[in-house]
């Protein structure tokens, strides 16, 4: 029999931080506040469509998030300690539309409930938001699938913070439902992962999903230049891109305008930002894509399955970077 304890003691905690260029009291009002939540909390690709929040201890904020593909997902906090605007504990857990808690709608050894600590720091008219995430009365299973699972769980907190970011300098509001958002963290340095997105002899050896092959036209590599390629798929079916350069700030953004695919679809336009944190020896790569209108980014996540594609380009990109690095160590 696999029994259950009352703490975490010997887990993994995951813990994860982030920066924001805001005060506090700003960061603080953003994560507590229904009105505010429901403008940018979520995984990438979801949005929040039902919020109920009690905010003192003992009290619940009950709520649902659109996945991409149009399914509710429910989810429950039940807050034991409030230190406005320091720290915040709570206990998290997936839900149904009762408020009742339920398992993990993917997993079954997932914990039924976790403990969650995130503290708020200001420093210099910035705050630093640190999450400290543990199961709760888990078993050896459910401790083992947390442990297992920290890396998706630290992809998907880094598109949440990344929403949070865009929400705090007024970005999100008025695109969430048109956006679609994918990171990754990179074993690499922000200067090496900038060079591999910047350079046309460089770029067309890992852009696409898995499978893809890219032919560069042209890549005018500044700020209203244009871009042109081909991607071709495994299938043989081939994809013209054009694009322009809006913004270029090295090494930490790029801005460009996806123009379509001369085909008409409305899929393939959409603006597009990448964004390069640098994270010591790694680097975290966000890519934000705002599309049109809702209709056109649900397309383009439905059926071009655009994030598992968004997905497997960083993948392949990584792979890149690592085997650049390798060759680098054998000719040193």
């Amino acid at each position: 029999m696999d029994a259950r304890v009352d703490s975490a003691v010997g887990s993994d905690e995951f813990v994860i931080s982030r920066e924001f260029n805001a005060s506090r009291e700003r960061v603080w009002r953003a994560w507590i506040e229904r009105e505010q939540l429901m403008q940018w909390f979520g995984p990438q690709g979801y949005t929040m469509q039902q919020a109920r929040l009690d905010l003192h201890p003992g009290g619940i904020f009950h709520y649902a998030l659109r996945s991409p593909d149009g399914q509710p997902m429910w989810g429950k906090w039940t807050f034991r300690e409030i230190v406005a605007p320091v720290r915040l504990v709570l206990v998290s857990s997936f839900s149904d539309a009762q408020g009742g808690i339920t398992r993990h709608p993917l997993s079954d050894s997932w914990p039924l409930e976790t403990l969650s600590t995130t503290t708020f720091e200001e420093r210099n008219g910035k705050t630093t938001i640190t999450v400290h995430w543990v199961p709760l009365y888990a078993t050896n299973r459910e401790l083992k699938t947390f442990s297992e699972a920290q890396d998706g769980m630290r992809e998907g907190w880094g598109g949440t913070f990344e929403r949070l970011a865009a929400y705090l300098k007024g970005e999100l509001a008025d695109s969430a439902d048109r956006e679609m958002v994918i990171a990754r963290v990179l074993d690499a340095p922000r200067e090496l992962v900038w060079e591999a997105m910047t350079n046309p002899q460089q770029v067309v050896h890992w852009w696409g999903p898995f499978g893809f092959t890219d032919t560069l036209q042209q890549m005018d590599f500044r700020v209203g230049g244009v871009w042109t390629h081909i991607m071709h798929g495994p299938d043989g079916t081939n994809y013209p891109n054009r694009s322009t350069f809006t913004a270029i700030v090295k090494p930490e953004r790029i801005e460009y305008s996806q123009g379509g695919d001369g085909n008409g679809d409305p899929a393939a336009q959409f603006d597009a930002t990448w964004i390069f944190e640098a994270l010591g020896n790694q680097t975290r790569v966000t890519l934000r894509a705002v599309f049109p209108t809702a209709e056109a980014r649900d397309t383009t996540v439905k059926t071009h399955n655009a994030i598992e594609g968004g997905k497997q380009t960083l993948a392949r990109l990584e792979a890149y970077l690592r085997e650049m690095q390798t060759r680098s160590v054998k000719v040193v």
